[in-house]
């Protein structure tokens, strides 16, 4: 398995707030589980530890068959994580070098379906489309929306609805239902993303009206964001759902003061497992994905890392996706 290493700090900092300075949530080396904050009971702490006890299915042939024979033969399926993620998508355990979250989760059950084992590289977001193009990677798990423009090189089929999140400050007493709601806010997003143009669209829209922009806000890393959040640099950070989500659970400092489909207004956006366009590979895990949702396993992973409410009722191949971009 090839991994770019980010320190440990990093990923438990967007889990538990920087717990180290605030205290808002709990956790035990001996067992390495985070029980978030006003959680209490069995089956309320996120194991963060390297023995991830995975769920597992088994090989289905008449879908295994649809691999590419290349693929077959090699019996591996080399798959991007993006280092940019954070909980519960993709991010380090207490060893600060095993992989583990939803995505891998998922990853590793069409993998079981597929009769492959999945060897799982994390590099940065921009490095997941340059590992797609060169073939060095059969196909991407990480949180990736179907867009118009990327479908012109990539084949997708869905695993998750795409929703976006506006985090703030607890008791800010504010809510973002458009454009006009973060007009001269600061607001942090991340680079290269869907929620990046989709706060850029809606600072030209507030611009267009006469209402101030939005003071965009980039970071290198998830706990980056927090800290700015927590010192009041910035008003809030837009990113997916599941990590906010996951962030107010664990943290209990901070709260959703938005949502939004990823796809941009009037469409619900989907993330999707991503491949080289005619790779031949989309089949085979659209299939594998309607397998593990028809088996149940699908269900069991979504509840397991709090996410049942993003669940799809089935993988499908190239949807609509997000707009392509107006000139």
């Amino acid at each position: 398995m090839s991994v770019c290493r980010r320190p440990l700090a990093v990923a438990l900092a967007s889990l538990t707030a920087l717990a180290s300075l605030t205290a808002c949530g709990a956790s035990d080396a001996a067992t390495d589980q985070v029980v978030p904050k006003g959680q209490k009971g069995a089956g309320s702490s996120i194991n963060l530890g390297p023995d991830q006890k995975r769920i597992h299915t088994a090989k289905v042939d008449a879908i295994a068959a649809k691999l590419p024979e290349a693929v077959r033969k090699r019996g591996t399926l080399s798959l991007g994580v993006s280092t940019g993620s954070a909980p519960p998508l993709g991010f380090y355990a207490t060893d600060d070098r095993t992989l583990i979250g939803v995505e891998l989760d998922l990853a590793t059950l069409v993998a079981d379906t597929l009769g492959v084992k999945p060897e799982f590289s994390a590099v940065s977001w921009e490095n997941l489309f340059v590992g797609l193009d060169s073939g060095k990677f059969d196909g991407v798990f990480s949180n990736v929306t179907v867009t118009e423009e990327r479908k012109d090189k990539y084949d997708f089929a869905t695993y998750r609805l795409d929703d976006l999140a506006f985090e703030a400050k607890k008791g800010s007493g504010w809510k973002v239902k458009g454009p006009a709601d973060v007009a001269g806010k600061s607001i942090a997003v991340g680079s290269g993303t869907n929620q990046e143009k989709i706060l850029v669209d809606w600072s030209k829209e507030n611009e267009k009206a006469g209402r101030k922009p939005v003071d965009i806000k980039y970071f290198q890393n998830v706990s980056d964001y927090y800290l700015a959040l927590q010192s009041g640099r910035i008003d809030a950070y837009l990113g997916p759902n599941p990590s906010a989500a996951y962030h107010v659970a664990a943290a209990g400092q901070t709260e959703i003061v938005g949502k939004f489909s990823g796809a941009g207004a009037g469409l619900q956006g989907k993330i999707a497992a991503t491949t080289k366009k005619d790779s031949g590979l989309v089949a085979a895990y659209a299939d594998a994905l309607n397998h593990i949702i028809q088996n149940g396993t699908y269900a069991q992973v979504l509840q397991r890392w709090g996410l049942s409410s993003e669940a799809v009722p089935a993988s499908e191949i190239n949807p609509p996706g997000l707009p392509r971009t107006k000139n």
